[in-house]
């Protein structure tokens, strides 16, 4: 009986660069140079999600729905214990907004002003539902992003981010990294 997500068999034959145990990847996702994506354990990828360009995922991480990761050369690195709430997008590639350049893949390069600059999203970070990251953008360690906001620079470490674009409203508690301990212990 097939279930929603590949099986490991299955995941072989997508050709990942690398992945770990646990690895639940929905039928229903989409990938682009699967040779390019590394993916740890116990990573989640749900259903209607684009995974493009390099891309590498640590461990205990969830893609919900829709969500769609274009890492282009520069790449997308997830670190451990991050989520990606549903309909997120997060670039390592975009095209230049501002009329000096035509857009979109279909045009020669000449014509184009590729934008490119690798993101990483730090440990603990978390990201609200419809938001939406650029290129060229670190969010800090234990950051949390609320739902609809779009992070164009950099965050720093531990606060709650909201807007367009974000800003930070407050400190984000610690507490979880006593429970990232507890939980370690018993895996």
């Amino acid at each position: 009986m097939k279930t929603s997500f590949y099986s490991e068999e299955e995941l072989k034959e997508i050709g990942l660069c690398a992945y770990g145990k646990n690895v639940l990847i929905s039928r229903n996702a989409t990938i682009y140079g699967a040779d390019k994506i590394k993916i740890g354990d116990n990573v989640r990828i749900d259903d209607f999600c684009i995974l493009s360009g390099n891309i590498s995922l640590g461990s205990h991480i969830h893609i919900a729905a829709y969500c769609g990761l274009f890492g282009g050369e520069a790449g997308i690195i997830m670190e451990d214990f991050t989520t990606l709430s549903s309909r997120c997008a997060v670039y390592g590639v975009s095209d230049d907004y501002s009329g000096e350049s035509l857009t979109n893949p279909m045009l020669p390069d000449k014509f184009r002003n590729v934008i490119e600059g690798a993101v990483t999203i730090k440990k603990h970070s978390i990201i609200g539902t419809g938001s939406t990251i650029l290129p060229n953008v670190t969010i800090g360690e234990g950051c949390s992003v609320g739902s609809m906001s779009l992070v164009n620079k950099s965050i720093d470490a531990w606060g709650i981010y909201v807007g367009i674009p974000c800003k930070r409203i407050k400190e984000r508690k610690k507490t979880l990294l006593e429970l990232e301990k507890e939980f370690l212990k018993e895996e």
